[in-house]
């Protein structure tokens, strides 16, 4: 069983943190860079792919993918990616876990986020895909205006403001407000925090429940074990003795087709499932972030911002609705 170096397995834990702050895999990769932090095989630059590999890995969160690869010739020793050419097995708890199994799903769900706005480095920082125009339903984008010179300041605009006939009626904002402005709202989540954390365990089970998927995916399955059974059956039958093969491709088209279908339907039921759990360990990680704040933020925390918001969706100058991961909206206005 492979042990856990521990050395390694920091670095490990930094760059899934890192991720789940905001960072992209590029920006991790210059930071390790930049900090002297030697890649797993001791090399002093790190690659983005070496830090995609990482954060995609089964194996830092216990579990293990057999024959990802295999043996094209024996002779030769020549490899290849396995495509689907000989069968995959799945492991979990195969060994010890660097990475707990709900960050490495956030993580999973973080790829797919940042890849529906458009790109997998669209999160140059914490702000980025996450401030929503009220308007037209895109992304804010950040601009420096008056760069260099004592007026500089940042702003955040909606990226298809100036893209249409009709400009988004929304306004900029100045990222100290939008900073300003989640302090406040998240500190009045920390006040009312017992009364949002009654009965939250129910609250999780009920949203999350997937027992209604489960239950038909093992039918599925049973009904899938048996078609393979008749089929190769039928194969058996149609290799030892003489059948009429009009017969023959009717019956194995049949159930192809049904088995097909079967396994449409459970890939359904998987994404289904996949999407409870994403959303269950989402919940649990916001309440996490909020039992552990004791005391009103003070200033402001974008690990805690990426942590426990998804979106903050700007209505206009003064009205902001800041969506949390655990589901909850709240409205905000925004003091002039």
């Amino acid at each position: 069983m492979p042990k856990i170096v521990e050395s390694e397995a920091k670095t490990v834990r930094l760059i899934y943190k890192l991720f789940l702050e905001g960072k992209t895999p590029n920006g991790i990769a210059k930071f390790l860079t930049q900090s002297g932090i030697p890649t797993p095989s001791g090399k002093a630059k790190w690659q983005v792919s070496t830090v995609q590999s990482i954060l995609t890995n089964e194996k830092y969160k216990g579990d293990a993918m057999l024959q990802k690869s295999y043996t094209v010739d024996f002779l030769t020793k020549k490899k290849k990616v396995n495509e689907g050419e000989v069968p995959q097995y799945y492991v979990e708890n195969s060994h010890p876990a660097i990475i707990p199994p709900e960050t490495f799903e956030l993580v999973q769900e973080e790829f797919k986020r940042r890849k529906s706005a458009g790109t997998y480095t669209s999160a140059i920082n914490g702000f980025a895909s996450r401030i929503v125009c009220g308007d037209c339903g895109g992304f804010y984008g950040r601009k420096v205006w008056h760069s260099g010179s004592k007026y500089a300041s940042t702003i955040w605009q909606c990226n298809k403001k100036f893209r249409k006939k009709e400009f988004c009626s929304t306004p900029h904002l100045k990222e100290e407000i939008i900073k300003q402005a989640f302090i406040k709202a998240f500190n009045s989540m920390i006040v009312n925090k017992n009364t949002l954390l009654e009965g939250y365990t129910v609250i999780i089970a009920e949203l999350t429940n997937c027992k209604a998927q489960e239950k038909e995916g093992a039918q599925i399955d049973e009904e899938c074990a048996a078609i393979e059974a008749v089929i190769e059956k039928l194969i058996a039958e149609n290799a030892r003795k003489a059948i009429e093969q009009q017969e023959y491709h009717r019956k194995y088209n049949a159930y192809a087709n049904r088995y097909n279908e079967l396994q449409k339907r459970r890939q359904e039921l998987n994404n289904e499932i996949a999407m409870c759990t994403a959303k269950r360990n989402q919940m649990k990680a916001f309440i996490k972030e909020l039992k552990k704040q004791e005391q009103l933020l003070a200033v402001f925390d974008e690990s805690l911002w990426c942590a426990t918001l998804s979106t903050m969706v700007i209505k206009s100058e003064h009205e902001v609705v800041f969506q949390f991961k655990d589901g909850t909206e709240l409205p905000w206005t925004i003091e002039s």
